[in-house]
């Protein structure tokens, strides 16, 4: 049976250097057999969490917004990729505010001891993290990734494996260097056959 990988663009580029990086991910995850869905977080509608608590005694948030939706793809998903560039040390603030409003299952699985996501399930879902910072220093990506961590740990998927590419200042234009392309692909292969083995 084919897994369900969901590709979550975090950057403002929806065709920069992230992008780019993420698509060839998700066609390797493709290749690997896998059906993939990406999701490019600067389009959708949606407020940040406002801590109204309602996903405290619920398996969702009162806002009523495109959050909605997407809830029912992370609990129903098999893999994830997370793709962004580094802002400030951390992440882009609409990915930041995403992941926020994903409080729904920390909720779930932290207060109610009901977790959104089977143990079955949760033994089986696994997630890449690629990263992109235009600075070229040794804790440039720390920030970025205990968010990330914290998130997949949320929502039950391991964090499985990751691409950090940092003098992006200096690069430019990721079409210049096709082995770092390809190695997103092979990772993104990689992740969608430990899911569809």
């Amino acid at each position: 049976m084919a897994g369900k990988v969901i590709g979550l663009l975090g950057s403002p580029l929806t065709e920069g250097n992230t992008a780019q990086l993420l698509d060839r991910a998700l066609k390797g995850a493709e290749d690997a057999g896998c059906k993939v869905e990406k999701i490019v977080v600067v389009n959708l509608d949606f407020q940040a969490c406002q801590e109204m608590m309602f996903c405290k005694e619920h398996e969702t948030c009162i806002l009523d917004d495109d959050m909605q939706a997407m809830y029912p793809k992370l609990r129903e998903m098999d893999g994830l990729i997370v793709a962004t560039p580094v802002m400030t040390m951390g992440i882009p603030g609409k990915l930041k505010s995403f992941i926020d409003r994903c409080q729904v299952f920390f909720m779930a699985k932290y207060v109610r001891k009901k977790p959104l996501i089977s143990k079955e399930k949760k033994k089986e879902r696994k997630g890449l993290f690629i990263c992109i910072s235009g600075m070229n220093i040794p804790e440039v990506f720390i920030g970025a990734k205990l968010t990330v961590k914290a998130f997949f740990d949320i929502i039950d998927c391991q964090y499985s494996d990751e691409l950090l590419i940092s003098d992006m200042d200096t690069i430019k234009n990721i079409q210049a260097q096709p082995a770092l392309l390809e190695e997103a692909y092979k990772k993104g292969y990689a992740l969608g056959k430990s899911l569809s083995s």
